[in-house]
């Protein structure tokens, strides 16, 4: 959501200040880059490029029902670069120092950038801030020209660039206008497209004046409108370094280390109660790597009017429109936090249907784990937050040290000795879920002898389909789990389509330790606690059920599997279990007894037809 809207403008920014070139060289069959690159540079200015030494824009951004400006400068002798917004409730920066990418929040936080995908995104906006496609000596690349496409009823030249330590990006030449129009460069796991309109000319170089950016969506494009362009001006008092943290945001309980919440488990799922504006409690989910989130009775109980329809996107493959509006006050614990931005998204019927619960308010988590360290006991479901002026680790777990993927914590690991990157995240049911590159680049559909695809998990974009698997091995820095279910994703979008992403570390190993987020430190702490080697279990009825009005709805049915056997399909409503009401069963108690010992019989009443017997058996 806002993460993906911020890469974005730090990087129009960039593509409106510096990266746009025009021409082509002599029409041959295959032209050689460089010589289309050097045509270009002459076409848009020439020599009046060898004397720009920094760069200053201000825009207008308008997005997804949003609307604001920012403030850019760049460094083009460096490459650093430092951007300041607002768009409608949220503000903040990006920037580079050279050697780090970084942003800060509308709390004045901030953060480093370490994923390899952060990392070679700021590489690559480097590269074109150096105008290095045109100077060879401000950095190496490699340069391919891939031949000419038609698009929109224009032809271009393509020429992709790989720029040492970044990631490739293509250059779109229109044939006929000469001028670069088109940049494609992938974002995460979608490709984003920008197209450069309205070349005019600033201090003898041309340069255009609108941008648009697209994922695949217009309903989602972003637009960004140059209002002032300006080069070699001074960038003395421009800080480019990550700022100095900012004083404390929120109200700690006086004398006390620690404060103990509660937290329920419900389908592998953590919740808390809060308090937002005075009034609640509210049941939060609470996920250490998700931004905050009201769903639509919170937001009109508290007399909210959200911003904006931004692209909400999850484990799954569709977009929800999300809504942004600000909470002045969020209590937890004695703990309170002032203005937040929250997320609004209409997730009730997915709560309801997915999760059985008729109740929840929303998400929170990252602002609390960004602000405390936190300690999450499995065992006697407790989440403990610590005062982070006198906060020390004092345990004995193993340290894991991570780096932030967007919000979320991503490690080195691996899985049966191939190596990846994983996130860990709190928000997800599943134990271990390999990401469709991963699992297809390493054949693990084979390797694993697969032969089954059941409905693994499902989120904002939908119901997440996998294959099933046991691993032998996973291996997170010292830590190692054996035998973790595994899902072996077939998602071609959404975040289990991400070429980056090895896989995600969810509740079925996570419950197995009492783990410590230290998010100022990038450090976590995992300590085994009673749960630790206990056989991972997955449902051994070989169906997903969901609730509804009049009962649980069958959505998925394994082929072959004892729910099949029992002549269960797709579309069948259970109306009691082992002669229990469906009114009187949450929705996970029933799935922890579809996940009970192998031989077990499950009586299923039906709202039509004969009821049916399930005798449970393992399906890996």
């Amino acid at each position: 959501m806002s993460r993906a809207l911020i890469r974005f403008v730090s990087f129009v920014a960039l593509a409106a200040a510096a990266s746009m070139a025009c021409a082509q060289s002599a029409a041959t069959r295959r032209p050689d880059p460089h010589a289309v690159l050097a045509a270009a540079k002459a076409a848009t200015g020439g020599a009046a490029w060898d004397s720009l030494r920094s760069q200053h824009s201000k825009v207008t951004l308008t997005t997804s029902g949003l609307s604001g400006t920012a403030e850019r400068w760049a460094d083009i002798a460096t490459g650093r670069s430092l951007l300041r917004f607002e768009l409608g409730p949220m503000t903040g920066a990006i920037g580079y120092d050279g050697a780090t990418p970084w942003s800060q929040d509308a709390s004045g936080q901030a953060r480093a950038e370490s994923a390899d995908a952060a990392r070679e995104l700021a590489v690559n906006a480097a590269f074109r801030d150096r105008l290095a496609f045109w100077y060879p000596d401000r950095g190496a690349a490699e340069y391919e020209y891939r031949g000419i496409v038609e698009a929109d009823g224009a032809e271009f030249d393509v020429i992709r660039i790989t720029p040492a330590g970044g990631r490739l990006f293509e250059f779109w030449v229109n044939r006929q206008t000469q001028l670069i129009e088109r940049l494609l460069e992938r974002d995460a796991q979608r490709t984003r497209i920008e197209t450069y309109m309205d070349f005019r000319p600033v201090q003898g170089v041309l340069i255009p004046f609108r941008v648009r950016a697209t994922r695949g969506d217009p309903k989602y494009d972003e637009l960004v409108v140059v209002d002032l362009l300006e080069y070699n001006q001074p960038l003395d008092g421009v800080a480019f370094g990550m700022p100095a943290p900012p004083k404390p945001d929120f109200a700690y309980p006086a004398d006390r280390a620690s404060v103990e919440v509660p937290f329920e488990v419900h389908n592998g799922h953590l919740f808390v109660t809060v308090m937002l504006n005075g009034k609640g409690p509210f049941r939060m989910l609470f996920d250490s790597g998700g931004v905050n989130v009201l769903l639509p009775r919170a937001v009109a109980a508290l007399g909210l009017k959200p911003e904006g329809a931004l692209p909400g996107t999850g484990t799954g493959e569709a977009q929800q429109d999300v809504g942004l509006t600000t909470v002045d006050r969020l209590e937890l614990g004695g703990i309170v936090l002032e203005k937040q931005v929250f997320a609004t998204i209409d997730l009730a019927a997915f709560m309801q249907r997915v999760e059985g619960l008729d109740d929840v308010a929303g998400l929170v988590g990252y602002e609390l784990f960004k602000r405390f360290p936190v300690r999450l006991d499995y065992t006697r479901s407790q989440a403990v937050f610590y005062d982070p002026k006198t906060f020390r680790y004092q345990g004995n777990g193993t340290r894991l040290p991570f780096r932030f993927k967007g919000h979320v914590p991503e490690v080195d690991g691996s899985v049966d000795g191939i190596a990846g990157s994983f996130d860990i995240d709190t928000g997800s049911r599943g134990s271990l879920t390999l990401a469709t590159p991963f699992v297809e680049r390493n054949g693990l559909v084979a390797r694993y002898g697969a032969t089954q695809q059941f409905i693994s998990g499902a989120g904002i974009g939908g119901h997440v389909r996998s294959w099933l698997a046991r691993a032998g091995e996973l291996r997170l820095g010292d830590i190692v789990v054996t035998k973790p279910v595994t899902a072996l994703s077939t998602q071609t979008k959404g975040a289990l389509a991400d070429p980056d992403l090895a896989g995600n570390v969810g509740y079925g190993i996570l419950r197995q330790f009492d783990i410590t987020f230290d998010y100022a430190s990038e450090v976590l702490y995992f300590e085994r606690n009673a749960q630790f080697g206990q056989p991972d279990v997955h449902d051994r009825s070989g169906m997903w059920i969901e609730r509804a009005a009049n009962g649980f709805t069958i959505v998925d049915v394994v082929a072959g599997g004892p729910a099949a056997q029992a002549g269960l399909k797709a579309g069948d409503v259970i109306v009691a279990v082992n002669r229990k009401r469906y009114t009187a069963l949450p929705l996970a108690q029933v799935r922890t007894a579809l996940k009970g010992a192998a031989g077990t019989r499950i009586a299923l009443k039906l709202a039509r037809g004969a009821p049916r017997v399930v005798t449970l058996r393992d399906l890996i």
